[in-house]
Parts: structure tokens; C-alpha cells; sequence
């Protein structure tokens, strides 16, 4: 069964004890290993590891010995609970023996949990899951968490928030890593210890990182602040460092993106960088209509760079388009 967002969080956080499995699959490999853990805590408990009621099988061990995976499913555990054999990093090397073990898969045998990078329609693995009638499919993609899932994150780490400070968890929800996040949660947790009171808006800000991905940080305000002239210089030390076309692409789409609702809503609070300040002088000087072509110009190079046919340099390409940008806000 392919299980959708609204279906996911509920399985995740309640799994099914009869059923034959999982398979959590999607390009961002944090947040497929967040889900997983989530998804085998639930399941299991916290003390499924000491009590022998989880197995690890690394892909590259299941294509050396196949009938390791079939062995820990049909195997009788000394300890009660529910049982799982996990098979991590799947591909299409080791479908077979994982579609033969799920195949094989009766009531009272572990639970079948598998993690893949991103698959194909055609992928085998995929078919399986999605056709068995008795297990899950679950894409991951790169969404942010929606208010239902950071509800529910709130209440594992035993924290309250409404309004402005929940208003505010979404901003960051939607600009930080899925470990950042959480890691953000556990801080708010700590900060919180012996105050029952809901989160406030000052809790936030100040628990909320600084900075994220503060190392392109000038070239972005250079761009923002249309002062072309120093793009180059800044692009030739950035490039020194390592970053690289992809990402000064996704931080540009973000910072811009701050802005555009920023200038839509200038009373709402700026999360997630560290000048607000300056962001909010940002937006007031770029206004929405420019701001909206700028997101235009961004999205097609973006588009551009992950292009498979795409030969020219990518720091050019990021390169040219922040002047562009820089001399479309001046106009």
C-alpha cells in the first residue's frame, strides 16, 4: 500500500503490529533516517536493540548472504515484543531476496523494514511494497513538516506553543535541515525544564540557530543589496572554500524567499538568519513585484543547474545570474 503524507503520520506514530512492513524511501537521506527511527521506536520501544528484538542488515551484506534477511524474519526472539529486521541502503541488487522474504511473510514473523535512497516507478522493491496488501510504501521528499507533524514533535519533546511562538516553529520548520529542527526542539526542551508555560516568542528566538548555511551568507546580502561589483570577488573566495553552484543556488531561493514574505507581510518576524535587521531593509528596498521576478529568475536557474543536459560551468551560471539579479534590483 503507498501511503500518503496525511496516511504517514499516523502509521509512523502508530504502527501496525500485524502488518508484514515498511519501506521508507526518498533522495534526503537525514530524513529517511529520521522517519525510520521514529517509525522503529514506535514499533519496537526503546529497548528493542538490548532485548535482541531488532536486526541490522546492511545491503551489502544481504547481496553477500541472501538468507540472512528470510532467517531474522522467521527467527523466535527469547525476549516478548514485537520483532523487526531492518534492511538498510536497499537497491535494485538485493530486490529479489527482499520481494522473496516479504513473499514469505506470515503473521507472527518480524516486521520487514527496509530504507532505500531515491527509486524509480519501475523499481521492483517499490512494486512490492506498494502491491502487498499487508505492508507500506512511504515516499520522503523535501517538504517541511506540516502543522500536524510539528504538533506531534512538540509533544514528544513535552512542549506547548500557539500563536506568535507557533507561527514562528513553522518559519523555522520550513528553512531548517530536518536534524537541525529537532535539534532546535531538544534546545527549546532544556530551556524550558520547570517552566510549564507555553513557548513564547522570546523562547524561540532565542533557542533558533543564528545562522543557517552562514558561509554564503555575503554573497546573498552582496546580491540583495544589488552591489554587483563585489559579486566576482566574493564568488572566487566562496569557490576557494568549496561551496558550490547547487547550494548558493537553494540558499538564494531561501533568502529571497524570506524576503518576498517579508515584503508581503512586514510585520511578521524574520527567523533563521542572523541580521533580521538588514533582511527586513532587504525587503522594504526590493519590494513584492521585484522581489517576485527575482524568485522567477532563481527558480529557472535552478532548473538550469540540475538539468542533465546542462554543460556550461555551474559557478558561472550562479554567478551570472546573481549580477543579473543584483542589476534588475537597482533598476
Amino acid at each position: 500500500m503507498k501511503l500518503n503524507r496525511g496516511q504517514a503520520g499516523g502509521v509512523i506514530a502508530k504502527p501496525p503490529k500485524d502488518n508484514a512492513g515498511l519501506l521508507i524511501y526518498g533522495g534526503d537521506a537525514m530524513r529517511v533516517a529520521i522517519k525510520r527511527q521514529e517509525f522503529l521506536k514506535a514499533l519496537l520501544g526503546p529497548q528493542a536493540e538490548e532485548e535482541m528484538r531488532l536486526t541490522r542488515i546492511p545491503a551489502g551484506d544481504l547481496r553477500k548472504e541472501p538468507a540472512i534477511l528470510l532467517d531474522a524474519v522467521k527467527a523466535i526472539g527469547f525476549f516478548p515484543g514485537p520483532r523487526a529486521a531492518f534492511v538498510e541502503g536497499a537497491n535494485e541488487t538485493v530486490a529479489d531476496t527482499i520481494i522473496a522474504a516479504l513473499s514469505d511473510w506470515q503473521s507472527g514473523d518480524a516486521q520487514i523494514v527496509v530504507s532505500a535512497g531515491e527509486l524509480k516507478k519501475t523499481s521492483k522493491i517499490l512494486k512490492a511494497f506498494e502491491a502487498h496488501q499487508n505492508a507500506f510504501a512511504l515516499g520522503i521528499y523535501d517538504d517541511p513538516p506540516d502543522r500536524a507533524e510539528i504538533d506531534r514533535l512538540l509533544s514528544e519533546a513535552k512542549l506547548t506553543a500557539e500563536g506568535a511562538a507557533m507561527g514562528a516553529l513553522e518559519d523555522l520548520a520550513r528553512h531548517l535541515a530536518p536534524g537541525d529542527f529537532r535539534q532546535t526542539l531538544e534546545k527549546l526542551s532544556l530551556y524550558k525544564i520547570g517552566d510549564p508555560a507555553a513557548m513564547t516568542l522570546e523562547d524561540v528566538n532565542a533557542c533558533a540557530p543564528a545562522s543557517m548555511e552562514a558561509a554564503v551568507d555575503d554573497i546573498l546580502n552582496v546580491v540583495a543589496e544589488k552591489d554587483a561589483g563585489q559579486i566576482g570577488p566574493v564568488m572566487r573566495r566562496l569557490q576557494s572554500q568549496g561551496v558550490n553552484a547547487v547550494t548558493l543556488s537553494i540558499q538564494a531561493m531561501r533568502h529571497f524567499r524570506a524576503l518576498h514574505r517579508a515584503a508581503c507581510n512586514p510585520s511578521a518576524p524574520i527567523y533563521g538568519f542572523r541580521d533580521r535587521d538588514r533582511m527586513g531593509r532587504q525587503a522594504r528596498d526590493w519590494g513584492t513585484i521585484r522581489l517576485e521576478g527575482a524568485l522567477s529568475m532563481l527558480t529557472d536557474t535552478d532548473l538550469q543547474l540540475r538539468s542533465a543536459g546542462q554543460t556550461a560551468p555551474a559557478m558561472a551560471i550562479i554567478e551570472r545570474t546573481f549580477i543579473r539579479l543584483a542589476m534588475f534590483g537597482a533598476r
